[in-house]
């Protein structure tokens, strides 16, 4: 490589190691549009190499933004430091390569024209994060969208959602750096940098007033932080002390309309299972207080063939439980891997620990499933549900979400320790909420714990790695937003639009800058 690709290289790299700081805990959003911008500007002046430079970035945004997955590795997978850092070496370079159709498009949709191939990388970037919440699963994180929520861009997510607002931000950064970039070459600013520059902020403004939803009532809620020691979580003999603690520190909040346990409060199977539902359901049908936990659900399977079968007798799933006024029953759909599911665990299963982490063998619940239902002030309030990591997936909150008054999510963040994964996974949820104008429950084992409102703000929230309880008020909303109506579909046109622009103007070989 030449010294200019090494340089190039390390300034990729450094890049994509600086777009995290724009998401929580360190919200400099900004900084993750400027390092966007950068990526474009690299790849735009650079002669080769851009598929290369675009996965680099990658990595540098991988590795600084989600190498979180250490911490579930090396201190609850047991995996030597070495093994651990191999395995996050291997995650982050796999995601990474999400990036490199970025580099492509712009090498091979490249004209003379910037202007144009700002365009055509912001359509880019939009696609790949899109790619992400499908392809192999999908990993949606560090989306632009998610840094905006306290950013002037905010009015925009009810509007175009996450993917949208992340395009219209991209469309401000890169008409910005042209227009920063003429003024320091000396050369009159172009016509199309001004108005990629100015159209984002203004369809911002214009939308930010606008009240989609209106309240239809406020109730009150408990939602208690456990704190359990994940190294003890799923001990046989710490079920029954697990459900204590809980127990007790719901004691004084069965005044409240709703109370909430985090995913997998509940650890016990079978009969003990029962015993215990059946307690909550009758407390909270006496004390009128819908009550929604989460908790293993175990299906027998009836058409089990014997002994000589390979199939196992029993399917579990990650569920979330209503109970006393509440009614229904969720279970995880858009599952872990290697959290949720083992992929290849026959040959996976038992070489390390990692790869047999409890409840690593849950079953995938259904793709559509009822809203659990709430019972508060007499009124039937259905409430869209997402299980942990489910809360990424905007567009399947936004189908569960239609007829919804009330958003909720059930964690176990506890895996991620100290680091920066809980704050990004709260960050996300007040997103879900913005987008589809609903208030939002936010239960986790260790934190973050907090009530959001139908704005994004966060209304109360309790301090990680404490044994707590929220006792604060939320609302029903009525109405919806124009995401929650038309999805990511207006984005898609625009993107289909510009593309074909793009195409033109490079069959036309469009030359100049003016």
């Amino acid at each position: 490589m030449r010294k200019t690709d090494w340089r190039n290289a390390a300034l990729a790299l450094l890049l994509g190691a600086g777009f995290p700081l724009g998401f929580a805990p360190y919200a400099w959003w900004p900084l993750s549009l400027l390092s966007a911008g950068g990526l474009f500007l690299l790849i735009h002046n650079a002669q080769r190499r851009t598929l290369l430079l675009a996965w680099i970035y990658g990595v540098g945004k991988y590795l600084s933004g989600a190498s979180w997955i250490y911490v579930s590795i090396y201190e609850y997978g047991n995996a030597s430091m070495l093994l651990a850092a191999l395995l996050v070496a291997v995650f982050v370079a796999g995601l990474a390569l999400f990036m490199v159709p970025v580099g492509w498009a712009m090498r091979r949709f490249r004209v003379a024209t910037p202007w144009v191939n700002g365009l055509v990388f912001c359509c880019a970037w939009s696609l790949m994060e899109w790619s992400l919440t499908w392809l192999l699963t999908g990993f949606p994180w560090l989306f632009v969208g998610y840094s905006l929520v306290d950013s002037w861009f905010v009015g925009l997510l009810p509007v175009w959602g996450v993917l949208g607002t992340g395009f219209w931000a991209l469309v401000f950064a890169i008409g910005s750096l042209l227009c920063i970039r003429a003024v320091w070459q000396g050369i009159p600013v172009a016509r199309e940098p001004l108005l990629m520059t100015a159209m984002p902020v203004v369809i911002a403004l214009c939308v930010l007033p606008w009240q989609w939803v209106a309240s239809s009532g406020s109730y009150s809620v408990a939602i208690v932080q456990g704190n359990v020691d994940q190294t003890i979580k799923w001990d046989d003999d710490q079920r029954q002390n697990i459900v204590n603690r809980y127990l007790a520190l719901s004691e004084d909040h069965w005044s409240a309309d709703a109370l909430v346990w985090p995913e997998f409060a509940m650890t016990a199977y079978g009969a003990e299972a029962e015993r215990v539902t059946r307690a909550l359901d009758v407390r909270g049908k006496e004390s009128t207080t819908s009550v929604v936990i989460g908790a293993p659900r175990v299906e027998w399977r009836h058409d089990f063939k014997g002994a000589d079968s390979n199939a196992p007798r029993y399917k579990i799933f990650n569920a979330a439980l209503g109970l006393g006024r509440a009614e229904g029953v969720v279970t995880k759909h858009h599952l872990v891997p290697f959290g949720d599911y083992v992929p290849l665990q026959d040959w996976l299963r038992g070489v390390i620990d990692f790869f047999d982490l409890p409840m690593s063998n849950a079953t995938r619940g259904a793709a559509q499933q009822a809203n659990l239902v709430l019972s508060l002030g007499g009124k039937d309030v259905q409430t869209a549900m997402g299980i942990c990591y489910e809360i990424a997936y905007g567009d399947s909150m936004r189908r569960r979400a239609k007829d919804s008054g009330l958003l909720m999510t059930l964690t176990n963040d506890t895996w991620f320790g100290r680091s920066i994964g809980p704050h990004q996974h709260m960050q996300i949820a007040r997103v879900r909420a913005l987008e589809n104008g609903r208030w939002l429950l936010r239960a986790a084992n260790d934190g973050v714990t907090g009530v959001v409102d139908h704005k994004g703000r966060v209304r109360a929230q309790l301090p990680q790695f404490v044994q707590g309880v929220l006792a604060t008020s939320f609302q029903i909303m009525q109405g919806t937003t124009p995401y929650s109506v038309m999805g990511d579909w207006p984005l898609f046109a625009i993107i289909a639009g510009w593309a074909l622009v793009a195409v033109r103007r490079s069959r036309a070989g469009a030359k100049g800058f003016s």
